[in-house]
């Protein structure tokens, strides 16, 4: 039940932990405040890595390689994630070498609307679906969009807030997204807040 769900927020919300997703959020605003672009490609690195990945140990290798993901060539980035233990080295090289043709900074200045530039991710960034390119505008300082995983799933099935969906469409995350919207207001948090606070719940871990 949604009420349940919102007692649950709330005492997180009044908890030590709020301090943290703060903090986060923080860091975030001032991503996309400045945007620098290479911190706009890195973190673009990290959601393309976190991908059927673990996502603690794609901020390791995000820390690891650094400016590599700018300069290393498809078969040097592809040996290096294969050293630092990623999943798919091979196919996240070519998507981090692909993703370079593209000036982030100037999709962000020229349509500004985190929906809108959403749909642009999706549809020309190789490797980045609905959930990772909405991850990634989280994280460089877009509030108002939902990272729909497995977590996130789980615990609005548990409070029977949806039905378990066979497959993520794009038609099915944006009905659930508007399930979090109104989580969100009622909790009055933005979406990319609530996201941490139910990670949290689900995980007891603040990554980002």
């Amino acid at each position: 039940m949604m009420k349940e769900l919102l007692i649950d927020i709330n005492s997180l919300v009044n908890s030590p932990i709020k301090k943290i997703v703060d903090k986060k959020m923080s860091g975030f605003r001032r991503i996309l405040d400045k945007k620098n672009e290479n911190i706009l490609f890195s973190e673009l690195c990290f959601c393309l890595l976190t991908a059927n990945f673990n996502a603690k140990r794609a901020i390791h290798i995000q820390n690891k390689i650094k400016s590599g993901f700018k300069h290393l060539s498809k078969e040097e980035l592809a040996s290096r994630l294969k050293e630092l233990g990623h999943r798919f080295p091979n196919a996240r090289s070519k998507y981090i070498v692909e993703a370079r043709k593209h000036d982030i900074k100037k999709i962000l200045d020229t349509y500004k609307d985190e929906k809108k530039i959403r749909e642009w991710l999706t549809e020309n960034v190789l490797g980045l679906g609905f959930k990772e390119s909405s991850h990634y505008l989280r994280n460089i300082g877009f509030i108002n969009i939902a990272i729909i995983d497995f977590h996130i799933i789980d615990i609005l099935v548990k409070n029977n807030l949806i039905i378990q969906p066979k497959t993520l469409t794009k038609q099915k995350y944006i009905e659930i997204e508007n399930i979090l919207s109104i989580i969100a207001r009622k909790s009055r948090l933005n979406l990319g807040e609530l996201d941490f606070y139910l990670w949290y719940m689900e995980t007891k871990k603040i990554l980002k």
